[in-house]
């Protein structure tokens, strides 16, 4: 198949997604497939053959991409696109896709998990992975995901919605309860997120999360286990326990550096726990109407009962990330993985 692996584009985790993209790249063209890697915001750019042959170029356009420790500059990012568009789709994307036999979304975070490229795709009448536009902007929008697993009767925190303004943080820190966690109504890879203990760092983290539009949920801390449970066609895989070496949680440091955090997969949990958890993340994916792959978050707390976080449409797909490594556990090498998920979506 001719397949277009989409990815970085132009959000806080642009980089997750052009490793995500380079791995799947390699393992859908071992498998035989005519793959290309196209970075959906500076596209074609830095491509000069034609493009009747681009699927055949010996590399598949990969490169080098690394997660580094601190997120992407992505002002620096808009000022190295040579055409200064205001569109997410850099030179051609749109063209080469159309092309494509199947669009392979290797995109993360909003420019991508949010629904509105799928919606552009499907208007354009162009295949691709994973789930529709609406599936994918409910699950990343975490006030309609809470909603989703409250109806769903799934355990998740106490919680509420705020947009707010620099203006409102005197107040808000003074009457929002601590400790508790603040998130960015659509972040992800634990970018856009506070775990503040005490009001100084209440009114700290609301004034950051300014930096990322000022909409939040605002929900209650939970202390125990890191752990996360994929979703393949209609099954759950085993489940990963996260435990951080470095810092007090699993935040987008210790998901990417190698070393920083200890991924155990099966997770060192009892078969009923795990089923639990493994019920709870299909019971979301489907009601969010979800298709092909999904990955829910947890917390395992001491008495053993599993707080669902949020869900992930798009789960990283990096050689460290968490994924893969469930897939192995279950017997799915990594390009099996990818072939598995072309064929669901397919």
């Amino acid at each position: 198949m001719k397949i277009v692996v989409l990815a970085g584009g132009l959000s806080p985790e642009r980089q997750v997604s052009l490793v995500s993209g380079e791995s799947i790249c390699r393992a859908l063209r071992e498998l035989g497939h005519h793959a290309v890697l196209v970075d959906m915001f500076l596209g074609l750019e830095a491509y000069d053959g034609p493009m009747e042959s681009i699927f055949t170029v010996p590399d598949g356009l990969c490169g080098r991409a690394e997660i580094r420790v601190q997120a992407p500059d992505l002002e620096a990012v808009r000022a190295a696109r040579r055409d200064q568009s205001p569109s997410l789709f850099g030179p051609r994307v749109l063209e080469v896709c159309a092309m494509a036999d199947l669009v392979f979304l290797g995109l993360h975070g909003e420019c991508g998990e949010d629904g509105r490229v799928q919606a552009a795709f499907d208007l354009l009448g162009i295949p691709y992975t994973g789930s529709g536009h609406l599936a994918s902007g409910m699950a990343m929008n975490k006030a309609v995901a809470k909603q989703a697993m409250e109806h769903a009767g799934i355990l998740t925190a106490p919680w509420r919605e705020l947009l707010y303004t620099r203006e409102d943080i005197p107040r808000l820190a003074d009457e929002l309860p601590v400790p508790c966690a603040v998130k960015t109504i659509n972040g992800g890879s634990s970018l856009g997120m506070a775990l503040p203990d005490t009001r100084d760092e209440l009114a700290a983290a609301l004034e950051e999360m300014l930096g990322y539009g000022g909409h939040v949920i605002v929900e209650q801390k939970l202390v125990g286990r890191d752990l996360t449970v994929g979703v393949l066609g209609d099954e759950y895989l085993p489940a990963v326990e996260m435990i951080p070496r470095e810092g007090a949680y699993f935040d987008y440091e210790a998901k990417y550096q190698s070393g920083r955090s200890l991924e155990v997969c099966p997770a060192p949990i009892t078969d009923e726990q795990w089923r639990a958890m493994g019920e709870a993340t299909l019971r979301l994916h489907r009601a969010l109407g979800l298709r092909a792959y999904s990955r829910a978050d947890f917390i395992l707390d001491d008495e053993g009962r599993a707080w669902c976080l949020e869900i992930n449409t798009l789960p990283g797909m990096t050689p460290a990330s968490l994924l893969p490594k469930e897939a192995a556990a279950a017997g799915l090498t990594y390009p099996a993985l990818c072939q598995r998920i072309l064929e669901l979506s397919l």
